[in-house]
Order: C-alpha cells, then structure tokens, then sequence
C-alpha cells in the first residue's frame, strides 16, 4: 500500500520487494493535506469549500496537483525499478471519473470502488482510453 507521501517517493525502493503497488489515496490524501479525514469532512471542509481555499473535496475527486502528482511520482520510479510491477488503486477515488483518469494518465493498471461506482468507474476508465479525460487540471 502507497498510504504515505514518503512511501510515494521511494517507490523505487519499495519496488524492489514488491510485486504491486496499490494506492490508498484517502491515506494518502489525509497525510498529504495533513487533516484527519474525520475531523476536517464534517468540521472545517465546508468552511473550506466556501471559503475557496480547495477548489473541490479532495476525499472526492483527487488533488491533481498534491495526490496526483505523488502518484505520478510513485508510478514512474516503481516502474523504473521494476518495469512489470502492477500498479492500482484502492478507495473511493476509484470510483471517481476525474479521478480515474489521472490514474490512467499515470499508468496505473486498475482501479477497486465501491459495487455501486462500478458503472461509473467503467465508463470513465473507457473514455480515458479513448481520450475523452485526457485535459490536465493545473
């Protein structure tokens, strides 16, 4: 599990004993904005949001510029070290189109969700292959 942005950062290390990686990306959302999920989703996320200090919930959609870019990180250097490692992710983030497609973009080779995003997690994975979510968000 890829749950730490250290853990992000020394995939290459972590490749060498593994056989997969798999993203926690509540986890690791958590310990890259340094809230506990529970205190700031009920608390301090709306206040947020209003505010327009984060653009979106980033326990629902993924931070491209923060997360995103530690899975990027991740991604290529546990590739680097071991070119066959598997690569995916776990979560809600899953289950999410915007999501989904920066993990496409990052090279990872599956995603798990929640039975009921599914569909929806199928439908966005097909339309990054195809190039429908290929737009960056900077």
């Amino acid at each position: 599990m890829i749950e730490t942005p250290r853990a992000a950062l020394v995939a290459n290390e972590l490749a060498e004993y593994a056989d997969f990686f798999s993203f926690g990306t509540n986890d690791l959302t958590q310990m890259t904005f340094g809230f506990s999920r529970d205190d700031v989703e009920s608390r301090m996320m709306p206040a947020y949001l209003e505010a327009g200090l984060l653009k979106r919930n980033p326990f629902e959609t993924i931070d491209q510029v923060g997360v995103g870019e530690l899975v990027k990180i991740a991604s290529a250097r546990g590739r680097k070290a071991k070119r066959g490692i598997k690569l995916g992710v776990c979560g809600e983030h899953g289950g999410d189109p915007e999501s989904i497609g920066l993990f496409y973009r990052a090279g990872l080779d599956y995603v798990s969700c929640s039975p009921y995003r599914i569909p929806i997690a199928r439908l966005a994975a097909a339309q990054a292959i195809i190039g429908g979510n290929n737009s960056e968000t900077k």
